[in-house]
Parts: structure tokens; C-alpha cells; sequence
């Protein structure tokens, strides 16, 4: 596999993310007081370059928790554009994030991600599609971007928090190279769902490690 792209260290367009992100952060910690479950060694190594981070969505603060799983990377978060429509639409658009339409979603969008992951950038979203209480299965379309940009998988699992006084305990799963599974040729959608299907169960063992490791 090609050595991954170093993302860029400063940008202009990244400077009202990182101050807000600096600003946010000992709030965060004190108010989460994030414990983290590493589901092996190869998951406590630091992300280098492009990398597709997945996550479960069970309410709208996990982009916000899920940036205290990485912390020491920007992320451009897949947000509905719906988003970029309302009075939010500020706040979005600072925080790098990529507005895609779930109903028609088209080629230039599905370059842009990718051309971010080629660029060494982290890019982040919730494969389940919508937010759900339960872990349902995850839509394949990571598994395209993750193959056309050459960039690993990243699973976390993030453990619901009941109260605002539960702390955030999040599971880290290994990178996944997704290239590597399905080989050199084109594949089949029978195994790009099947790799689909590979990283939903190893998030279901993300939940088992995060509930046990609470205890």
C-alpha cells in the first residue's frame, strides 16, 4: 500500500475550526471526561494520512464526541445538505464539513470526498445513514471512498451517554484496509457489501468491548 499523504499542518480555511476547536476543548474534557477502549495495539497508533473514520449515530452530539476519539485531526464530517440550507448553515460550512444529498447522491460529491482522502485528510460520517438507537447495518458507499482514495477504515464505537453526567466512553477499532481485502480487480458489489457487512460486525465487538469495559 502507498504511504499515506501527510494532511496540511495550517490553512487559512481551516483557522475558525481549529480556534473554536481549541476554545471547546478543556469544556469537553471536563464535561466528558472521555475514556477510551483500544480494540488492539495496531488501534492506539496514530491515524497518519487520508483515512474514512465510521462511527454509530445515536443522537447529534457524536460528531462532537467523535472529535474527542481523534483529537489531533481535523475532520471533514458528511452532513446532509439540508444543513447548509438553514440558519446553521455558518457553522457547518466553518467546520469543513461536506453537505451530500442522501436522496440523489451524485459523482462530484462522491470525488470531492475522495479527493480529500487523497490529500491526507481525515473524512468522517456515520454509515448507518440517519441516527438510530440500535446498530443497524451500515450503507457500502464508505467502502467505494475508501477504495477509489486507497485510504484505510477507521471503526469507533461510541457508548451512549444516559445522562449528561455519564462520561463518554468511546471503542477504537484498527485501521481496515479495505484495498487489501478485496484485492487488485474491480470488485463484485456482492463483495463490497460483504465488506460492508466486515466492519458492522467489528463494531458490533467495538460495542461489546465498550459495555464490558465500562463496568
Amino acid at each position: 500500500m502507498k504511504k499515506p499523504k501527510r494532511a496540511k499542518l495550517f490553512s487559512l480555511s481551516y483557522l475558525f475550526y481549529d480556534i473554536t476547536k481549541l476554545i471547546a476543548a478543556l469544556p469537553g474534557l471536563l464535561a466528558f471526561r472521555p475514556k477510551y477502549i483500544y480494540q488492539n495495539k495496531a488501534a492506539r497508533k496514530r491515524i497518519r494520512g487520508g483515512a474514512v473514520l465510521i462511527g454509530n449515530h445515536t443522537g447529534f452530539f457524536d460528531p462532537v464526541y467523535m472529535q474527542f476519539g481523534v483529537w489531533y485531526r481535523r475532520h471533514h464530517f458528511l452532513c446532509a445538505k439540508e444543513f447548509f440550507d438553514s440558519k446553521a448553515r455558518f457553522f457547518f460550512k466553518n467546520f469543513m464539513c461536506i453537505p451530500i444529498d442522501r436522496d440523489n447522491f451524485g459523482m462530484d460529491t462522491f470525488r470531492e470526498i475522495t479527493e480529500h482522502l487523497k490529500q491526507g485528510e481525515l473524512v468522517s460520517m456515520f454509515p448507518e445513514g440517519k441516527i438510530e438507537k440500535e446498530l443497524n447495518s451500515f450503507k457500502s458507499g464508505m467502502v467505494l471512498m475508501a477504495l477509489q482514495s486507497g485510504a484505510p477504515i477507521v471503526p469507533i464505537y461510541i457508548k451512549p451517554r444516559k445522562t449528561v453526567w455519564h462520561r463518554l466512553v468511546m471503542a477504537i477499532g484498527e485501521p481496515v484496509d479495505v484495498v487489501e481485502i478485496c484485492g487488485g480487480s474491480r470488485p463484485s458489489f456482492s463483495k463490497i457489501e460483504n465488506v460492508a457487512e466486515l466492519l458492522h460486525n467489528i463494531e458490533v465487538q467495538l460495542k461489546e468491548m465498550c459495555e464490558k469495559g465500562d463496568k
